[in-house]
């Protein structure tokens, strides 16, 4: 934990590891008791949720859902139940771009493990047919899930650190915290409030043919930025990059897109949409992001690459 003390408050910053990443919280705080209860409280909802939305804890929520829902129908907890809801929503919003049964090609294209893989079609085709959100199945009287296919897999990755974002901002603004900036690897942030004397919580937009370079810089209050990209995240087979952003549709990683940044009322819904904007791309986009909404979208045009703001959807 670190402490600046400014005129009007303290700042106190607070870190920690969870799902793949470290999550980061700086507050504004006249007290240090409550600046430590607050964080504690919001660092250990990030661990619960840690466990029930891992694929990689075997016995976490979700991790039974993944090796159960094929043989039958599985009787999950209302939250997850809720949360799964949520992203069939936004699947079906989205026209299958963000869609997290990917979890098969996610695995075949050497993803999980970080090593890719030489693939022919025919097999990239054959897992595919394990792919789709039509798939899994849902029953609101019961609350249970099932998954039409066997070999069927979730994949949270598209959704668990903006999920857990909007829950520590709820814990901390529960404990009277009403400045704060939580960030999620970076990649997933929300802002509370502004800091003292100033309009907004700085954020810089990176760029992603630039290592240590900014494109621009936000200033939030009271919204979430999240930002997808292959900078971090690829896989090299046959001499050629591919990022881990998959078309559930095709099968394929995306290529031609380098990275999607999106500013939304929640970190949850900014976060999706990441996804939905870098598979469907520019056209699609400016048609079906919601009012007032904003995106930045990075691709790549032959030797160089274009960055900029999305025009608003129209009304």
């Amino acid at each position: 934990m670190v402490a600046t003390i400014l005129a009007e408050a303290t700042r106190f910053e607070y870190s920690a590891d969870a799902m793949g990443g470290v999550f980061s919280i700086a507050l504004f705080s006249e007290s240090r008791t409550a600046a430590d209860k607050a964080t504690t409280a919001a660092f250990a909802e990030l661990r619960r949720l840690d466990h029930l939305l891992s694929n990689y804890l075997p016995d976490s929520e979700w991790s039974e859902l993944n090796r159960s829902a094929s043989h039958g129908a599985v009787s999950v907890s209302a939250e997850l139940f809720d949360l799964l809801s949520v992203c069939l929503e936004f699947s079906r919003r989205s026209e299958g771009a963000f869609d997290i049964t990917v979890g098969p090609l996610l695995r075949l294209w050497g993803f999980y493990d970080g090593v890719g893989k030489s693939l022919e079609p025919a097999g990239v085709q054959q897992i595919r047919a394990q792919v789709g959100y039509t798939k899994l199945v849902l029953d609101p009287i019961n609350r249970t899930v099932h998954f039409k296919e066997a070999g069927m897999e979730l994949d949270p990755g598209g959704v668990g650190k903006g999920y857990a974002v909007d829950r520590m901002i709820e814990l901390l603004k529960r404990n009277g915290i009403q400045r704060a900036l939580v960030s999620a690897a970076g990649s997933s942030i929300f802002a509370v409030g502004t800091p003292p004397g100033r309009t907004g919580w700085p954020v810089d937009l990176s760029d992603p043919k630039q290592p240590g370079a900014d494109l621009d810089q936000l200033l939030l209050k009271d919204q979430s930025l999240s930002t997808s990209g292959c900078s971090k995240k690829f896989v090299r087979v046959n001499g050629q990059v591919y990022c881990h952003i998959m078309d559930p549709r095709t099968g394929y990683p995306v290529r031609g897109t380098l990275q999607v940044s999106v500013v939304a009322p929640r970190t949850l819904e900014s976060e999706i949409w990441t996804k939905a904007v870098f598979v469907n791309g520019r056209r699609w986009s400016v048609q079906h992001i919601p009012a007032g909404y904003q995106v930045h979208l990075c691709e790549e045009q032959s030797e160089s690459s274009h960055c900029g703001w999305l025009p608003s959807p129209p009304p």
